[in-house]
């Protein structure tokens, strides 16, 4: 193959139609959800697919409790309601995650408070977020995120010497582990998403996981109306507290059981995927693959590498550099870019603070006075500006993609002086 630059007129690294989408959907997953006509049951909580899955769920985890709810979002507000959040209280997240995450605080009426990452792990510093505990802060949301579990143990010492909760976002880490347990049991209580790009899916969807029994029943309550509905018995049609329509369908159901069967396998695909490609890495300048502490198994919702232009020999700054690098790549038929622009904090949202109404929940039933600083977070603005994602790292792709993957970081890089100063690629 040339060794000409794609942008140039040479040869792509990865031809058209090489790489395939995700999910795999099979022969199994499309009986299962036809099979759900068949069953006289669509919807509803205590539907045999919701039932199963959440028995399922569980089993996986480790965990005591599991309720399926119509999306990742739904499952972290029920995170947040289950822990006892109030109206007002501040919970400590990360300023490194999709804005879900703090949208789901914020539905429950309480305020965001944003922490600085690692920088080796990208997930959430333990030691930043005691810097932005207040009288007023009830809670943490810890985030596993792009798949890499966050650093319990210290998150947990934290809560307790502040005798906060701790709840955690898992949306993109089905599987993870963090010191031999799932991700899902790690906590008061954690959401997961089955949106369609999730390492488990339903198409779309989300499961909410605790030990706690209180927020088990609060939240099987929150889920449908606020009502207790027992099967079996009347409905009473009589809400007990304030609820969501937070239910599943029972065609997601039986898809997210279906996929369940194969997520360790895919799983351990992705994973070997992403170590080769961690590997690889080693041998070729100006790009590095993640770190992962040895007490952690990450799940790779998506693979990520980091820029370095200055080992290069290269005086262009990081982003300027990423951008560049990002529309090389795409003519070599390789996604590399990436997933987020800016810290949630610096998103408009938090810089106006409209969340509804005039300004509530910051308005109505805030007695504090939180500022969203956007120059409070510079690990994540750094990784932001040196970090991006690598497309279809997960199967149906395999190692022969993952080899034209390694020859394209080669060439892209090995010329990089050729095009990071093209002011044209900006």
């Amino acid at each position: 193959m040339s060794g000409t630059l794609a942008i140039n007129g040479g040869e792509a690294v990865v031809p058209k139609g090489m790489i395939k989408s995700w999910p795999v959907i099979t022969d199994e997953d499309k009986q299962a959800v036809m099979d759900v006509f068949d069953s006289g049951h669509i919807h509803g909580c205590s539907a045999p697919q919701a039932v199963a899955l959440q028995d399922e769920w569980t089993e996986f985890c480790g965990c005591k409790y599991a309720l399926v709810t119509n999306s990742g979002t739904s499952a972290l507000h029920m995170a947040v309601a289950g822990a006892g959040i109030e109206p007002g209280d501040e919970v400590i997240t990360s300023a490194h995650t999709y804005w879900s995450t703090a949208a789901a605080i914020l539905h429950h009426n309480a305020i965001p408070v944003f922490a600085d990452i690692d920088p080796d792990t990208f997930t959430i510093d333990p030691v930043d977020i005691e810097k932005r505990i207040t009288p007023l802060t009830k809670g943490i949301l810890a985030v596993h995120i792009l798949g890499m579990p966050a650093d319990m143990d210290p998150i947990l010492e934290v809560a307790r010497k502040h005798n906060l909760k701790v709840i955690s976002d898992a949306c993109q880490s089905h599987g993870a582990e963090y010191k031999g347990k799932k991700v899902g049991n790690l906590c008061d209580g954690t959401g997961f998403s089955l949106n369609r790009s999730k390492n488990l899916t339903s198409a779309e969807g989300g499961l909410y996981t605790t030990n706690d029994d209180a927020a088990y029943q609060y939240c099987s309550r929150m889920r449908e109306f606020g009502e207790v509905i027992v099967p079996g018995q009347e409905r009473q049609y009589n809400a007990s507290v304030l609820g969501w329509m937070y239910r599943s369908v029972e065609f997601c159901n039986a898809f997210a059981r279906s996929q369940l069967k194969r997520l360790p396998y895919n799983n351990g695909q992705r994973i070997e995927m992403s170590e080769y490609l961690t590997e690889k890495l080693k041998d070729i300048p100006g790009m590095s693959g993640p770190y992962t502490p040895p007490d952690r198994k990450p799940v790779y919702w998506t693979y990520t590498v980091k820029y370095d232009p200055a080992e290069l020999g290269l005086d262009v700054d990081a982003k300027t550099f990423r951008l560049r690098a990002q529309k090389v790549f795409a003519a070599e038929g390789m996604t590399v870019g990436p997933w987020q622009h800016v810290p949630v904090p610096a998103q408009s949202v938090f810089q106006q603070k409209m969340g509804y109404g005039h300004g509530c929940p910051w308005t109505c039933c805030y007695k504090g006075n939180v500022e969203y600083k956007v120059d409070d977070y510079p690990k994540t603005w750094e990784f932001l500006a040196t970090h991006v994602r690598v497309g279809a790292v997960h199967p149906p792709n395999g190692m022969d993609l993952m080899e034209r993957y390694v020859e394209g970081f080669r060439k892209v890089m090995g010329q990089a002086s050729e095009w990071a100063y093209r002011e044209d690629l900006a």
